[in-house]
């Protein structure tokens, strides 16, 4: 159990800073008013401790490596387990639960207990379980953990308490359901074979109990041996010597014959009366060789024998048992009915599958309606009621991972009608060729809880495709998908011997996203360096997309030692800078070597036909520079209302005007600050086209370990926003080292100069080893975080690092290679850079003399320095579209420790200031003369600016050390809290909860924490989920109303919720997975049936397999451990004597229940027989004097 540890309220790091104590980094200009204190400004803080708690809510997703299926019959619940020990539970859509075994073992088999609210799972390390499924979230109740044999196959029989088990020793344990405890009564392997059988049989592979006598028990091993085992006499009744091998074994449901499959791909049919060899062997899918012998196939792993009422034929679902000369061929799912044979082909291989029947009864007509196909990566399932065998369409979000997800993104409360439109749009795009019928899996019951709110979930994935879900109310359901790749042309097949490359690499893998769910306008940043703006549209039109090309270089060495003038609090403003973006020289068939001024990527520059929904608008490309390619974009944001775009990368910021569609400012980062740079700089040596490795780094898809060492040298530390550290060593970039082996081949084939393509650097294949010491040691910046997630250098000006990497598979796992450099080394390999790490447009103050909030530009980098750049935006909307917006760096600096993650505001009463915004038109729509489409804006005016800040504002900044309030426009710092010290921030958001806002942060030791605002007081701080690959890092996200989520698996979202409130009612939101349901009762067999080809004899179970016959197993054969059992239905204890009574008690409920149905049927019975007595002695009365003829 994970350790939960919250932090009092009146314990704190936080402390109120003198303002005048603060270096602070200002304009010059004008003499700032004296800063109001803390105390002053009288915000009445809401939150406390008891508003927040962790709990998982509800995963979506394919399961990842899924393992077994099984299935309820009655209550129409799916079961499947994973590899990872976790089980999903699925019913209607809204009835989605997880488990997970804290073991972590693979799940190698599951039984429910069919309409009882519980499940089996047997587990790779020999233990079973037993859950309880009566409550919203299950529970062991009990477990057994075998220690002398592996389990290899278990049967439980309808309406029966003992479960039978093999092993692989060839043993069959039976075990009561009630009380999970063994049986004296055990099948030994030697005496269920002949004694002069020289040869072991096997593990146990099938345990069946015979439709037709339920006291015997068909026992299949491995090496082909079956065996009919009589229970009552303890013998076996027939035993069957196959020379191949068995893998299943399907009844017939009158249980006069059976079918098995085999490892050679064939089917064999034996009946009772014959046991001597098969009345009939199939090869399915085999040829005839000349010798008039079927040719070998592969495996029949799994075979299922079905009849039908309707159709005298049966029918045969197999999987497996193509011919080997058919290589390449997909997996193949065969259904044989009659004579006719439909072949299946699936994407992914076959883990399971299962016939869905009407029946739960094995001796009854079993009509089956329905194949469950358990895939790698998918789950199928196919309609057999029609004569195609089309599939139904799945209501679960099953496709999460059809492209593997690069990027997340979370957002709570989005506008009402936002949801609706997007569906609409995507309904359009739908598959169709699905079967008409209801989808099977139906159990459970769901309702929408009280309190919902429109959540929209967003997914960049690999291929370069948007994902845009609906997660309202725990649910997720695809509403929409954009292809970003049609915005660019194919590469053609011959284009400098690239293509394959091109297809490979993953060239429009999408790295991050920004949307303003009210203007609908949304952003894309791909892996390719180029950002692509949407608007949306509900009709279709024909239009060209516009690009443009910024050609973004630093010059200059960044950070070499803190400067002397270090403490100077006050900066003059820089002389006004013009950007100059060079135009690009021709697209030629330049060599890759000297390529300079152009794109990675083509953009399409004809007129294009955009169906409704996302329409590409703008295409912004970086490009290459003396022959190295662009670096990869590290931050991003976009403003409606201004009508502007920003992006960074460890280069430099540009900012675009995308109503103009114009290029407002390109600058290095050095060149931001002006004469307001803190540091000094070294002019960097003359470049030589060189291959810049920091855009070709490539993670595969397998688990690669990357060990990250960094240099120790002496470190600046800020306090207080100083730089304490006099003299600081620069550290050199991490360079690719080419491997031997086919990986680093592949590497040294590209040559100097070639495109930055990767394979994408999905979440979903992020399996990066992490060592738990780098957590807290090796591994406390963030810096080589990013170099991996980004493929950038960057420097921290709290620390130093050296990286290394390893592709090797083989050396990750051991010691991976480091490479160390002195201090002296030479400026030519100096190559660290401050990136910008994070941007923001807000309302804001530019200069401590502004006495006004205008439009602002918030920059923070990996230096921990926050940039506020004021933007001049023309009021009146022509002048907007024609007049120049102007950029201008101020040279306000503010410092915090460690690289800067994200920015907030809140107004003088601690209220979160809404970002200014432009309220959604559609560009394409008819215009109508009486209502023109003007921009309407939401919070862009000077009036509304000055109401909301008029006293000023507090601006929230936090890095991956630190967090800081400060006071705008004095820019005091109010507040300081040190977040961590021996880790770091992955992820920090200001977020609503509650009807307050607080900052929500998540550390790479696996913490969670919250802060108050603006005070910074700790409100919660528990270990919740370690670090252990890229994919958690890269895609966990919070939101508003305490909710949050990651990328758990390649496969499956999981969502949590750090608000209380939240917690406790998530039972109501969560569906019941069982429902009381009358378990249908068996066919009258009728007389002659029953009395000729029926059980001769009743089959009493407890009698056979109970201590009173069967005496005790050996207490060392398994150990029984109780459950934990938090349950609501059974409010059964953990263990002991309580437990066994309430268990008990609980037994004689529904005992009793049962007994008392069954006196009200008799009751019903006996009145029926008395009213039918008395209408015929009224009859006889009235007819007895009656003549013949009277009738």
């Amino acid at each position: 159990m994970k350790k939960f540890r919250k932090v009092l309220d009146g314990l704190t790091t936080s402390s109120p800073i003198n303002p005048g104590g603060s270096p602070v980094y200002g304009s010059a200009a004008g003499t700032p008013s004296a800063a109001p204190t803390p105390r002053e400004l009288d915000i009445q803080e809401t939150l406390m401790s008891e508003h927040f708690q962790i709990c998982k809510t509800v995963r979506h997703g394919f399961p990842c490596q899924p393992t077994a299926l099984a299935f309820d019959p009655v209550q129409k619940i799916l079961a499947i387990g994973s590899r990872s020990g976790g089980v999903r539970l699925l019913g209607r859509p809204g009835v989605d639960c997880h488990c997970q075994h804290e073991s972590g073992a693979a799940v190698l088999q599951l039984q429910f207990l069919i309409n009882e609210g519980a499940l089996v799972t047997a587990c790779a390390d020999d233990t079973l379980h037993l859950w309880n499924l009566r409550q919203r979230r299950p529970a062991i109740l009990h477990s057994l953990k075998f220690n002398r044999e592996r389990i290899t196959f278990c049967h439980l029989p309808f309406q029966s308490k003992w479960l039978y088990v093999g092993t692989e020793r060839g043993n069959t344990h039976i075990v009561n359901i009630e009380s999970f405890v063994l049986s004296g009564y055990v099948i030994m392997w030697n005496k269920a074979i002949e004694l002069s059988t020289k040869t072991h049989p096997g593990p146990v592979v099938h345990l069946s109990d015979s439709p037709k006598d339920e006291g015997k028990l068909l026992i299949g091993f491995e090496s082909g041996t079956i065996v009919m085992w009589d229970l009552r006499s303890k013998r076996t009744e027939f035993r069957i010597y196959y020379d191949e091998a068995i893998h299943s074994v399907s009844w017939h449901h009158e249980g006069r014959q059976f079918m098995c499959s085999h490892s050679d791909g064939s089917l064999s049919m034996w009946h009772l009366r014959n046991t001597a060899k098969p009345f009939q062997v199939t090869f399915p899918h085999g040829k005839s060789q000349r010798d008039g012998r079927k040719e070998s196939c592969k495996p029949i792993l799994k075979v299922e024998y079905k009849t039908s009422r309707n159709s005298s034929e049966a029918f045969v679902v197999f999987s497996g048992g193509l011919s080997y000369d058919k290589a390449g061929r997909r997996p193949t799912l065969t259904i044989m009915h009659g004579k006719a044979i439909t072949v299946l082909e699936m994407d992914y291989p076959i883990v399971d599958f299962m016939v869905l029947c009407e029946t739960p009864y094995l001796n009854e007509v079993q009509e089956p309606y329905a194949v469950v196909v358990l895939l790698e990566k998918d789950f199928v399932v196919v309609d057999l009621t029609q004569s195609n065998f089309p599939i139904f369409e799945n209501p679960y979000p099953m496709d999460i991972h059809e492209s593997p997800v690069t990027c997340t993104a979370y957002f709570a409360d989005c506008p009402p009608d936002i949801i609706p439109v997007l569906y609409s749009i995507g309904a359009k795009h739908k598959k169709t060729g699905y079967s008409h019928k209801e989808w099977p899996v139906s159990g459970g019951t769901w309702t929408v809880g009280s309190q919902t709110y429109p959540e929209i979930i967003i997914t960049g994935h690999a291929d370069g495709s948007i994902k845009f879900w609906d997660a309202t109310a725990i649910t997720l359901q695809m509403l929409y998908k954009l292809k970003t790749s049609k915005v660019f042309e194919k590469p053609k097949s011959g284009e400098m011997g690239r293509s394959a490359e091109l297809v490979e690499e993953d060239p429009f893998a999408v790295q991050m996203i920004s949307w303003c769910p009210q203007s609908r306008i949304f952003c894309v940043v791909g892996i390719s360096a180029h950002v692509i703006l949407y608007r949306f549209s509900k009709h279709d039109a024909n239009t060209t997309i516009t690009s443009l090309e910024v050609r973004l270089q630093c010059d200059t060495e960044d950070v070499i030692s803190p400067s002397d003038t270090e403490n100077t609090p006050c900066f003059s403003d820089p002389s006004g800078h013009s950007p100059q973006p060079q135009p690009p020289s021709p697209r030629s068939n330049t060599p890759d070597s000297v390529r300079d001024s152009i794109p990675c990527l083509k953009v399409k520059d004809r007129m294009i036909r955009m169906p409704p929904g996302y329409q590409a608008e703008l295409v912004v490309q970086l490009l290459w520079v003396d022959g190295e390619p662009p670096q990869q974009i590290t931050s991003l944001d976009l403003n409606s209302a201004y009508g502007l775009l920003a992006f960074g990368n460890c280069n430099g910021l540009a900012v675009v005007d995308y109503l103009q569609k114009s290029i407002l400012l390109c600058m290095s980062t050095v060149e931001l600050y002006g004469s307001a740079d803190p540091f000094q700089r070294l002019t960097r040596s003359p470049r030589k086209n060189r291959q810049s490795t920091s855009g070709l780094t490539e993670l595969s898809d397998n688990q690669v370990s990357l060990d990250l060492e960094r240099s120790k040298s002496p470190t600046s530390d800020h306090v207080n926003g100083h730089c304490t550290s006099p003299t600081s060593q620069p550290c050199p970039s991490g360079k690719a080292r080419v491997p031997g082996g086919p990986e680093g081949a592949r590497l040294a084939r590209r040559g100097p100069g070639r495109p930055p393509f990767r394979k994408a650097q999905s979440a979903a294949c992020m399996e990066v080893s992490l060592p738990v010491s780098s957590l807290t040691e090796g591994y406390t910046s963030r810096r080589a975080m990013l170099q991996q997630l980004h493929g950038v250098s960057m420097y921290s000006h709290d620390e130093h690092h050296i990286t290394s990497y390893s592709w090797s598979e083989r050396e990750s796992r051991e010691n991976s290679f480091s490479r160390s450099r002195s201090s002296s080394v030479s400026s030519i390999d100096r190559e660290t850079k401050e990136a910008v790490t994070t941007l923001q447009f807000a309302e804001s103050y530019g200069r401590k003399s502004d006495t006004l909030p205008t439009p602002c530009l918030w920059v923070g980098t990996s230096l921990g320095m926050v940039l506020i750049i004021p933007v001049s935006i023309p009021m009146d909307e022509e002048e907007r579209q024609e007049e120049p917006v102007t950029v201008a760096p101020t040279g306000t600096v503010l410092m915090l420790k460690g690289s800067v993650l994200r920015f907030g505001f809140l107004d003088c009463g601690g209220a979160l200031i809404q970002n200014p915004y432009e309220v959604w038109r559609d560009l394409h729509a008819p215009e109508d003369p009486d209502r023109p489409r003007k921009r309407k804006l939401v919070n862009f005016s000077p009036s509304s600016s000055q109401e909301a800040c008029g006293d000023g504002h507090l601006a929230v900044v936090c890095s991956e050390r630190q967090a800081k309030v400060f006071l705008m426009p004095s820019q005091a710092c109010l507040y300081v809290h040190n977040i961590t010290d021996s880790s770091f921030v992955l992820r920090a958001d200001v977020v609503s909860v509650c009807n307050s806002v607080c900052l929500a942060c998540f550390c790479a030791n696996g913490h969670i924490m919250t802060l108050s605002l603006p005070s910074l007081r700790p409100l919660l701080d528990i270990s919740y989920l370690p670090l252990t690959d890229m994919r958690i890092a890269r895609t966990f996200c919070f939101t508003n109303g305490g909710q949050a989520l990651y990328l758990c698996s390649p496969t499956e979202i999981q969502r949590i919720t750090y608000s209380q409130e939240m917690c406790d009612n998530l039972q109501e939101m969560l569906g019941e997975l069982f429902t009381p349901i009358e378990t249908p009762e068996a066919q009258n067999r009728g007389f002659l049936k029953g009395f000729f080809g029926g059980n001769a004899q009743t089959f009493d179970r407890e009698e056979l397999f109970g201590e009173a016959s069967a005496g005790k197993a050996s207490r060392s054969l398994a150990q029984h451990i109780p459950g934990q059992g938090g349950m609501e239905g059974m409010k059964a204890a953990a263990g002991g004597v309580v437990g066994e009574l309430a268990r008990a008690r609980i037994a004689l409920d529904e005992r009793g229940q049962r007994l008392g149905e069954l006196e009200d049927r008799t009751a019903h019975m006996m009145t029926s027989a008395e009213t039918f007595s008395k209408h015929a002695h009224e009859l006889m009365l009235k007819c007895k004097d009656k003549k013949w003829y009277q009738f």
